[in-house]
Parts: structure tokens; sequence; C-alpha cells
């Protein structure tokens, strides 16, 4: 195992192409939700030039207008009249088909443990979680760092403090580790897209850099123990200007972002799409529960790195397979861990719904709830209150070991 490694991971602003995908996708399973608990959706949306495509499969009682949530969350982002791709001129193209996916129509939260253990696996899966001690999140510094600084890109923006920015942005981050540990910031990278050339009246690149010196990349590191040193190397759109930027130039589709929703690649994370899908697809909410459980082991310092493979298969109500990997770092063994696992989380389907009250969280958040994942992280969220990344857990795993 690498000891000393260079890691590059990456965020995406919620006006990447990729990331409106996301956000309507989730707010459509928002509005079916917020109407019928037990409403079963898959939607997914393709985005490009002027156009937006949203496929639905669902089965519920809701009435939904899709157009309408569409519209409403581009508009959200931030795309207004200034950009040829905005909420009011783009053709919404919708392909709908109401079906029989299976409903489970009764309240997890009323149902005995045996009735629980009734409610099986539609789909095979097999999911990743992973925790590590790297920052106060529980997160990989390269990713959390990538997603702190695509915040600020955004919010200097809304705030007016650089109101030639665009929606559309992406940041990199390049940690340089030693003996697996953050020891140095090694690269920034900044693409951010503006509303007009130079010529126009825009920035140039001199001022971009500048501007995005001052007001993002020095702000995001001021709390940050690492900071940028006389090494880090720092580029700010190395390849010219970015005009107008999001679907007018580059394409977008929902789930094609999973590294960014998930780790920034420092871990493993399964290959299907987190966005667009309601409670029932457990390779979602399997997405979840894995990082529980990785973040509680390494939050009660039973191991500083501990990533939490879960295999499900159609048929099945819990994972038939529950393995732990803490890359040398557990206090004790990876395979009684697992039995710890085991044995104080529910990791069955209904069991993960009841734990995190998955079908209800859409009406009692405000603005929704699922929209939010979508940027910045399913994982690791430090500005949302997600049952998933609590660590209520670690106390009892840690008295039944010491």
């Amino acid at each position: 195992m690498k000891k000393d490694f260079i890691f590059i991971s990456e965020s995406v602003t919620e006006g990447h192409p990729d990331k409106i995908c996301d956000q309507i996708s989730d707010a459509i399973v928002d509005n079916f939700l917020q109407q019928d608990i037990f409403s079963r959706i898959r939607a997914e949306c393709a985005v490009f030039t002027n156009i937006v495509f949203i496929a639905v499969n669902f089965n519920s009682n809701a009435i939904v207008d899709l157009p309408f949530i569409a519209r409403r969350t581009i508009k959200l982002i931030g795309y207004d009249d200034n950009n040829p791709f905005n909420a009011q001129n783009c053709s919404i193209l919708t392909s709908i088909r109401e079906s029989g996916i299976q409903k489970n129509l009764v309240d997890e939260r009323e149902m005995s443990d045996e009735n629980i253990n009734k409610i099986k696996a539609l789909d095979q899966a097999t999911v990743f979680g992973f925790a590590c001690n790297q920052t106060s999140a529980y997160m990989p510094l390269s990713v959390w760092l990538s997603h702190k600084l695509a915040r600020r890109l955004i919010s200097v923006r809304s705030q007016n403090i650089l109101p030639y920015l665009e929606p559309d942005g992406k940041t990199q981050v390049g940690i340089e580790y030693r003996s697996r540990k953050p020891y140095r910031i090694y690269s920034i990278t900044i693409i951010a897209s503006q509303s007009k050339t130079e010529s126009q009246g825009g920035p140039s690149l001199r001022k971009l850099y500048s501007d995005i010196l001052e007001h993002v990349i020095y702000p995001s590191f001021i709390d940050e123990e690492i900071k940028p040193d006389e090494r880090t190397k720092i580029f700010v759109n190395p390849e010219g200007p970015i005009i107008l930027g999001g679907p007018y130039i580059h394409s977008g589709l929902t789930g094609r972002k999973n590294a960014v929703d998930t780790y920034g690649e420092y871990a493993r994370h399964g290959d299907s799409a987190l966005s667009g899908k309601d409670p029932m697809r457990i390779d979602r909410i399997g997405a979840y529960a894995a990082r529980y459980v990785a973040k509680n082991i390494v939050a009660a310092g039973l191991a500083d790195e501990c990533e939490v493979q879960l295999s499900y298969s159609i048929g099945f109500s819990a994972p038939v397979s529950v393995q732990i990997e803490t890359f040398g770092t557990g206090k004790i063994s990876d395979e009684h861990l697992a039995k710890i696992v085991n044995k104080y989380f529910d990791l069955r389907i209904g069991g993960i719904i009841k734990s995190f009250n998955l079908r209800r969280l859409p009406t009692i958040t405000r603005g929704g709830f699922y929209r939010k994942l979508a940027t910045y992280g399913h994982v690791g969220r430090m500005d949302i209150g997600l049952p998933w990344e609590l660590t209520d857990k670690a106390d009892i795993i840690r008295q039944d070991i010491f």
C-alpha cells in the first residue's frame, strides 16, 4: 500500500450541465414523495444547448408538472436571460411512463421487525461507504477542499462580489500525502465561466486569476490547517476564457459525476447514479448506509480509514455480504469489525428507510431534500442534517470492543 503519493479530486458547481441534470432529477423525486410517500420513481435528465430532455418511470398517486419543476430548478441555479440556456426559453421534452414498479404501501415506522424483513431488494447492487480522519467531516481532504472551493466560487457570484461569473464551474485540488497523511497542497485548479469576453467588457485572464485568488482561494483556506504554500501550483482557466459555459458549450447527464457525489475517487464507489431514484432503490440508499457505518467506525477510533462494502441481491432483505477494509489502520481485525457491524447496524432495505426516515425527508425539509444532495456531495455534508452523517453509534461500538 502506498504511503507517499499525490492525489487529486474535483468538484463542480450547481451550474455544471451534469449537475443541472442531477438537480432536476432529484427535484422530481422530491415532488413525487411530497405528494405520495410511497411513490416509486426513476427520473433521468439530459441537457445540451437549449434543450432539456426528461425521462420518468413511476408508480405514484402524485400529479407532477415536470416542465415546471425543471424550469424552477434551472432558475434557482442562476441561469437567467443573459445566458442562451435559461429557465424561460429552454425547450423541455418529456418521456413519461406510468409503470408497475412495485410499491410498498406499509409505513416502515409502523412495521414489526418480521415485516421489515419481508421487504426484499428488487435490484442487485454492490455499494461502498468510506470515512477517514483527514477532516472534521471524516472525508478525504482533496474532495473536501474541492467542494469548498466550488461553493465559494458560486458564493462570490451570488453575492455580486464577482458578478461577471456564470453558474458553471469546476475545481480541482491536489494533495501531497506522506505516510498516507495530508502533508501539503500540491495544486489548485479553478475553471470559471464568465458572461463576457474581455473585448465585451469582461475580465482579462490576468484579472480573473487575481480575483479568483483573492475572493475564492484565499478565503477558502482561512480556517484550514494545511494551506497553499510557495510551491503550490495554482491554475485558473489554463486553457483560456470560458464564455457563458453550461449546456451552451457542453452536455449534461444524470449520474455522470459519481466521484464528485462520493469520495473524489479516493475510495471506491458504485457505478450507479445516486440521483433520480426513490428510497426503495438500494443502489442509492445502500451507499448512504455504507457511509454511515464507515463514519461511525472511524469516529469510534477503531480505524483511521474505513471502507465498507455491502452487496445486495434480488430477493434478499439484507446484504448478502458485508466487507470491511481498514487499510492496516484498524485497532481490531477487519473480520471482527464486520461482526460488530452486523450486530449494531440494520442494513436491511426496510431498516435503512426506517432509520433515516427517507420517505418523509422531502416533506419535512424546507425546499425539498434530495435536490440538495445533488451538488457538493451526497456524503460528508456539514450544511445539511443528513441522518447517515450522524455518529450516534460510535460510543456503542467502542464500548463493545473496549
